[in-house]
C-alpha cells in the first residue's frame, strides 16, 4: 500500500512539472505572437509588416538543428535536461528584458531582430521541454499529460496575451504600458528558471551512444555556416531572380504596387528556402553531424516516417492560418476595443482552450489516438467558419452580455465591457475545437520519438508542426488584404481538409502507435 501512494505521488509529481512546463513554453510564445501583434498595432505598424514580422518565429522551425547539441551534451551541476533548462529561462529573462527597451515604431529593425532572438531562446527552450516531458511521462501518462501541457502552456498566453491587453487597455486596464508589460514577463521568466532549477525530478540518462563531440560541435558549426551562406546569396542574388522571373507578370496586373512587392518579397523568401535547406542537409552529411544524422535516421527507420511529417504540417495548417492575423482581425477590421478582445479571445477564450484540453485528454482514453485526431480536427476545421461568418456580418448581430468591473489585483477592469455575442459564441467554440486537436496531436508527437534522440526527434516534429504557425504570416497578411477577410476564413477552412483525408489514409499506422507501446518511436539501431 505504502509503494502504490509513492507510485501515485510520483506520477502527480511528474504530471504537476508537465503543467509547469507548459506554462514556461507558452509564456514567450505569446509575447513573440499575438502579443507582440496588439504591440505594432497600437504603435501604427502597417497589417502586411505585421504579418511580415510573424517570421520572428523562424527559430521554432529550424530548432532541429542545434536540439542535436542538447542530447549530445550536458549543462553541468543539474543534471539531464534541466541545466540547458535553466539556462535558457535565464537567458529568455535577459532577453525579453531587452525587448521592452526597445519601440517598434523608433527602431522596428531593432525591435525585429530581438524578437528573432528571443525566439530562438524559446525554441532552445522548447527543445528541452518537449524532450524533458517525453522523457518524463510513461506511456499511458501521455494522453493525460498531454492535456496537462496544454493547460499550462494556455494559462501562460492568457497571462501574456489576454491578461496583457486588459492591463494596456487605456480605458479599462491599469495604465500598463507595453514595455512594463515586457519587463514583467522577464521577471516571471526569471522565477521560472529557478523554480525549475528546484523542483524538477531527475531524468535516467539513456544508454550512451559512441559519439565524438568534437565531431558534433563542427557539424552544427558547417550546418550554421551553410544558413549563413544561404541566407547571403539569397539576400544578394534573390530578388533579381524572382524580379525577372515574376516582375513582368505581376506588373500587368491590377494588384496595387505595394502588394506587389510583398508578393515578391515572398517569393524571394522561399526561393531562399529552397537553396538553404538542402544546402545545410549537404553539410550535415559531409560534416558527420553523427547525433542530427543518427536522430534522423533512426526517425526516418519507422514505417510511415515520412507521411507523419506531412500530415504533422497539415493537420494544424488551417487552424494556423485562421489565428495568425486573428489580433488585427478583430482590434483594426471588427472594431473591438482591446479589453473586450483581451476579455474574450485571449481571456474567456483560453479557459475554454483548457477546458477542451483537459475534456480531450479524457476523451482520448475511450476513443484512442487515431479517433481522438480525426474527431477533434473535424471541429477544428469547422471552428474557422465561425470567424468567417462574424466577417460577413458584423459585431451586434446576436445578443452579448457586460463583464462588471473588477479589480482583482493583478488585473481590473476600471468600467463594465461590452462583450459582443457573436465574438463570444466563434472564440468560445474554436478555443474548446483547438484545445482537444492540441491535446491529441502532441500525443501523437510524443508517440514517435526514440528516447536516445527525444530532444532531435521532438525537435524535428514540431518544427514541421510550426510550419503553419510560422510562415502562413506572411502569406495571410498579404491575401487578407487582396481578398478580403470573407474569402480569408473560407480559404482557412478548406486548407484543414487535406489533413483529415490523409488521416483517413494512415489509419493503421496510427493505430499501430496507440495499440502496440513497442512500436512507439523509432528502431533503435
Amino acid at each position: 500500500m505504502p509503494s502504490s501512494l509513492a507510485q501515485r505521488a510520483a506520477a502527480l509529481h511528474r504530471l504537476a512539472v508537465v503543467a509547469l512546463l507548459g506554462f514556461a513554453s507558452g509564456l514567450p510564445l505569446a509575447l513573440t505572437g499575438q502579443a507582440m501583434q496588439a504591440w505594432l498595432t497600437v504603435d501604427g505598424i502597417d497589417l502586411a509588416t505585421i504579418g511580415f514580422l510573424s517570421l520572428v518565429g523562424l527559430p521554432y522551425t529550424f530548432k532541429f538543428l542545434w536540439a542535436p547539441l542538447m542530447d549530445r551534451f550536458e549543462v553541468p551541476l543539474l543534471g539531464r535536461r534541466r541545466g540547458w533548462l535553466v539556462l535558457t529561462q535565464l537567458l529568455l529573462a535577459a532577453v525579453l528584458f531587452a525587448l521592452s527597451t526597445t519601440s517598434p515604431s523608433d527602431s522596428i529593425r531593432a525591435f525585429a531582430l530581438l524578437a528573432v532572438l528571443v525566439a530562438f531562446v524559446s525554441a532552445s527552450q522548447d527543445v528541452v521541454i518537449d524532450a524533458y516531458r517525453t522523457d518524463l511521462l510513461t506511456h499511458r501518462e501521455r494522453g493525460l499529460g498531454a492535456s496537462l501541457n496544454v493547460m499550462g502552456y494556455r494559462l501562460a498566453m492568457i497571462l501574456s496575451g489576454g491578461i496583457a491587453l486588459i492591463w494596456t487597455d487605456p480605458g479599462q486596464g491599469g495604465g500598463w504600458t507595453w514595455p512594463g508589460v515586457y519587463r514583467f514577463m522577464a521577471a516571471l521568466m526569471a522565477g521560472l528558471a529557478l523554480l525549475s532549477a528546484i523542483a524538477l525530478p531527475q531524468l535516467k540518462a539513456p544508454p550512451a551512444r559512441p559519439t565524438l563531440a568534437r565531431r558534433d560541435v563542427i557539424g552544427f558549426l558547417a550546418v550554421v555556416a551553410a544558413v549563413f551562406v544561404g541566407a547571403a546569396l539569397t539576400d544578394r542574388f534573390g530578388a533579381a531572380v524572382v524580379q525577372a522571373v515574376l516582375g513582368g507578370w505581376l506588373a500587368t496586373t491590377a494588384m496595387a504596387p505595394a502588394l506587389q512587392a510583398r508578393w515578391l518579397e515572398l517569393a524571394v523568401l522561399m526561393l531562399g528556402l529552397a537553396f538553404t535547406l538542402p544546402l545545410a542537409g549537404w553539410v550535415a552529411k559531409a560534416a558527420r553531424f553523427e547525433t542530427l544524422l543518427g536522430g534522423l535516421s533512426s526517425y526516418f527507420a519507422q514505417r510511415g516516417a515520412a507521411a507523419f511529417l506531412i500530415f504533422i504540417v497539415l493537420y494544424k495548417l488551417g487552424d494556423a492560418f485562421a489565428g495568425s492575423l486573428m489580433t488585427p482581425f478583430l482590434l483594426k477590421a471588427m472594431a473591438y476595443g482591446s479589453a473586450e478582445v483581451g476579455v474574450v479571445n485571449k481571456l474567456i477564450g483560453l479557459w475554454l482552450t483548457i477546458a477542451g484540453a483537459i475534456v480531450g485528454g479524457a476523451l482520448m482514453l475511450r476513443l484512442g489516438l487515431w479517433r481522438s485526431l480525426l474527431l477533434f480536427g473535424v471541429l477544428q476545421l469547422a471552428s474557422n467558419l465561425g470567424f468567417w461568418w462574424l466577417a460577413v456580418n458584423g459585431k451586434g448581430v446576436m445578443p452579448g452580455l457586460t463583464i462588471p468591473a473588477f479589480d482583482w489585483g493583478f488585473v481590473r477592469l476600471a468600467q463594465p465591457t461590452p462583450v459582443d455575442g457573436g465574438l463570444l459564441m466563434v472564440v468560445a467554440f474554436e478555443n474548446i475545437s483547438g484545445g482537444m486537436g492540441t491535446a491529441a496531436f502532441v500525443a501523437f508527437l510524443m508517440s514517435l520519438c526514440n528516447q536516445r534522440f527525444t530532444a532531435t526527434q521532438y525537435a524535428l516534429l514540431s518544427a514541421f508542426a510550426a510550419v503553419g504557425r510560422v510562415w502562413v504570416g506572411p502569406l495571410a497578411g498579404v491575401l487578407a488584404e487582396s481578398i478580403g477577410w470573407p474569402r480569408f476564413f473560407i480559404l482557412s477552412t478548406v486548407l484543414a481538409a487535406p489533413a483529415l483525408l490523409m488521416l483517413i489514409w494512415m489509419r493503421d499506422s496510427v493505430r499501430a502507435l496507440e495499440l502496440d507501446p513497442a512500436t512507439v518511436g523509432a528502431v533503435d539501431d
